[in-house]
């Protein structure tokens, strides 16, 4: 970034490549996931976030289109470490009752990283006067929370009374 002005739209180009590569960090790392869950519930949940996780990716294209940028990701270093986290867990503790536990919790780390992304996204671009943008910010932090709460839900219902 040396050279350019540091202003919100600068940042918000910056955080836009961060989230980018994240996203794409998670569609590869979601399938992984799925495979190791037990519960089909969580299977299943996992697969219908990965089929949301590629809309999200459009959307961001679109995002990156309308500030006229090359769809480009910048190594989002965060999510390198919350899928590192959630391959331990996989690895630890495959084959025991608490991996599905294990998974819920990495995904509920990840999700919140997103939810905490998308909503300082759809802020700034709301306060830069880029409707377009902070629409499609507001739609994807919208799918985080809703895969958050089931996360939640299920982890309560099923997954975390099976680890204990």
């Amino acid at each position: 970034m040396p050279g350019q002005s540091r202003t919100l739209e600068t940042l918000m180009l910056e955080t836009l490549k961060d989230i980018y590569h994240a996203e794409k960090q998670i569609l590869r790392a979601l399938p992984k996931m799925a495979k190791a869950a037990s519960s089909d519930e969580l299977r299943n949940g996992l697969e219908q976030h990965r089929k949301e996780t590629e809309g999200q990716i459009e959307r961001l294209e679109k995002v990156f289109e309308a500030l006229d940028k090359t769809p480009r990701g910048k190594t989002c270093e965060a999510m390198q470490g919350l899928i590192a986290e959630g391959q331990d867990i996989m690895e630890d503790f495959s084959n025991s009752d608490a991996l599905d536990a294990g998974l819920v919790a990495a995904s509920q780390a990840i999700e919140h990283y997103e939810i905490s992304r998308y909503g300082t996204l759809r802020t700034w671009a709301q306060q830069l006067g880029m409707d377009e943008a902070a629409k499609l910010f507001e739609q994807n932090l919208e799918e985080e929370k809703k895969t958050a709460a089931m996360l939640t839900k299920m982890a309560e219902a099923e997954v975390n009374r099976q680890a204990a």
